[in-house]
């Protein structure tokens, strides 16, 4: 967990900070930091992953949420230009990248089951098409529900990484820049979303959530869990994402009765 200070302190690549943005636009409050107590925590969600509709289930009943590592990665080789510089007398932080990005893959194919990694922002510098890079900054992003196992691929990952660039004579720091872990969800509340399923009569299955959510932070103070639903293959984060009426209906009916039941309604 971080302090407010911290969180408002952040900066992004512009130079804009968390906090000045949030006066900005009027959203920087004044009430302390949980003084608004939560009896119970639910929240409904697509999948954003292909089992359930692989599966042909209606209702994801979430028990655990997959932790994290971000690891940012920052390599400092020399830019240079590609077309004069020769191959021998390059340092190139291009290479370590594309390295460490194959090293990452194996890594978390050797932690199988139960275990995701890979890469999905790079930023280059200068991102000239004939100038070697100067400066690449990546983030590493893996996961997976086992606390052990996760820290262990963090600790490969940058052993792992060290060893490249060292042998590409390339700088490199990392710093992990996210980071929660493995979350099992309130007993209690996954209960009652799996009976709920049940009375409606809808096909349902538990699940581990690989992507992270509000439930993963909100279950440090509250019971919390979650509902999903279906989404077409699997695709989140994408703008062919997409779900049916159907599957929206279901998991919202699932999710009303849950909630009553945890507040005592009776209907």
């Amino acid at each position: 967990m971080h302090s407010l200070d911290y969180a408002y302190g952040r900066r992004d690549p512009e130079g804009k900070s968390f906090g000045e943005e949030l006066v900005r636009i009027g959203w920087k409050g004044d009430e302390k930091v949980g003084a608004r107590k939560m009896h119970a925590y639910y929240e409904l969600h697509i999948e954003q992953g292909p089992i359930l509709e692989a599966e042909g289930r209606d209702i994801g009943v979430v028990t655990h949420c997959q932790g994290l590592w971000w690891l940012e990665f920052t390599l400092t080789g020399r830019a240079a230009h590609t077309g004069s510089t020769p191959m021998e007398m390059r340092v190139n932080a291009g290479l370590a990248m594309a390295r460490i990005f194959e090293m990452v893959q194996r890594v978390a194919m050797d932690a199988q089951p139960g275990a995701v990694g890979g890469v999905g922002q790079v930023q280059f510098s200068p991102n000239s098409r004939n100038v070697l890079p100067g400066t690449v900054v990546f983030t590493v992003d893996i996961r997976s529900p086992d606390q052990a196992k996760l820290d262990a691929m963090r600790a490969d990952i940058e052993a792992g990484a060290a060893t490249i660039c060292k042998a590409l004579g390339v700088g490199m720091e990392v710093e992990a820049v996210g980071h929660f872990d493995p979350v099992t969800f309130a007993p209690e509340l996954v209960a009652n979303v799996r009976a709920a399923a049940e009375r409606l009569g809808y096909s349902h299955m538990d699940l581990i959530s690989g992507a992270g959510h509000d439930a993963c932070w909100a279950a440090k103070v509250a019971p919390a869990t979650m509902v999903m639903c279906p989404c077409v293959g699997g695709l989140s984060h994408n703008e062919a994402e997409e779900i049916s009426q159907d599957w929206a209906a279901k998991a919202t009916d699932v999710l009303l009765h849950a909630v009553l039941e945890t507040a005592g309604v009776e209907g």
